[in-house]
């Protein structure tokens, strides 16, 4: 079987947690192909596509129209044609072709959040949904509280919920101390990892922690600037980093704070409890189902969740309690297993191969 990826998410200016997602579902599929199976890669036309350069996967294929005319072309269903007996597209840009297309949909934002989305962003999302619902041999989204959102604004035919996993770059790294050194880490700090936009409920956590009550631990954020100019002011901001660096952020952090209004799965919260790191997030329902009852979860009001973060960094036996029980629940979710459901479903898709 041969097996089209769309790989232009890793190219992207911010290619965030769907970039993310893309390489690892990749590899995880490269690396459970059978030894007649070709996983490709594609993009749109780049000078350099390094960063679409995954292990195990072929190319990826440079597409004959750069990015912006790329999706022009595939948003009205024209454009280049991705092959393969069966084309996965990690994210709702998907391509026009007779072979059947599997879609993923990381989440139901648009409609249930549109505020913390660019007018431009959510009419676009809420179209290429609709063409996938249509489209689409199989939508597959994260969580099973993406599927019940979507489901009340957009008719899907074939649905299918397969979970994420924690990348194996996120291994803690033998140079541990000196990266920490390096990075001027404090002894305890409180880290939240996400794109600085509206949606990720990062004023709502630095208002908490401007309260009397809040813990006075320092705030360290990483991520890169979205939309929206979003500010951390009073946290300090550390960009986009290595994933080798992240594994030593999360592994030293007291708490991981994920305050977001809206999730499609939220990988930072599964990447800090497989680290052993106590996590703080709103009650988003996606994160809800992916902690799984190992994290603590706040409303999202500043009042609330200073008290949550106070109680975590303030009793060391909870902390420890919650680290190991999210290292039993992070190690129910593997992008293997994710790989393995996603094999099971694209066979099922595959059209016999011409001759």
């Amino acid at each position: 079987m041969r097996l089209g990826v769309v790989l232009e998410q890793c190219l992207a200016p911010v290619p965030g947690g769907t970039g993310r997602y893309s390489r690892e579902i990749a590899a995880a599929l490269a690396r459970g192909a059978d030894p007649d199976d070709v996983v490709e890669g594609v993009v749109a036309w780049h000078r350099s596509t390094a960063a679409a350069e995954v292990e195990g996967v072929r190319g990826p294929r440079r597409l004959p129209l750069p990015r912006r005319a790329l999706v022009a072309a595939w948003e009205r269903g024209r454009g280049p044609r991705v092959p393969g007996d069966v084309v996965l597209a990690p994210t709702p840009l998907f391509p026009p072709g007779p072979a059947p297309r599997v879609v993923v949909v990381h989440d139901a934002v648009p409609w249930t959040h549109p505020q913390t989305l660019t007018p431009r962003g959510v009419a676009w999302h809420r179209a290429q949904v609709g063409r996938a619902a249509s489209e689409a041999a199989l939508v597959v989204v994260p969580t099973l509280a993406v599927a019940d959102e979507l489901r009340r604004h957009v008719r899907l035919r074939e649905l299918l919920v397969v979970g994420e996993g924690v990348s194996g770059d996120l291994a803690l790294p033998p140079d541990a101390d000196a990266r920490a050194t390096r990075m001027r880490l404090p002894d305890r700090y409180l880290l939240t990892v996400a794109t600085l936009e509206p949606r990720k409920g990062l004023d709502v956590l630095l208002a908490a922690l401007a309260l009397p009550e809040a813990p006075d631990l320092p705030l360290l954020c990483v991520g890169q600037p979205g939309w929206g100019g979003v500010e951390v002011t009073g946290a300090r901001a550390l960009g986009r980093v290595p994933d080798a660096d992240l594994a030593v952020l999360l592994d030293r952090a007291t708490a991981l704070v994920v305050p977001s209004r809206a999730e499609g799965f939220g990988l930072p919260l599964l990447e800090a409890m497989a680290a052993g790191t106590p996590v703080v997030t709103s009650d988003a329902a996606a994160l809800v189902e992916v902690g799984g009852g190992a994290a603590r979860v706040s409303p999202l009001e500043p009042a609330a969740l200073a008290a949550a973060l106070q109680e975590v960094v303030a009793d060391e036996a909870l902390r420890a309690r919650m680290s190991d029980a999210g290292r039993v629940r992070a190690a129910a979710f593997s992008w293997d297993a994710a790989a393995a459901s996603l094999w099971s479903a694209l066979r099922g898709l595959s059209t016999p191969r011409r001759a």
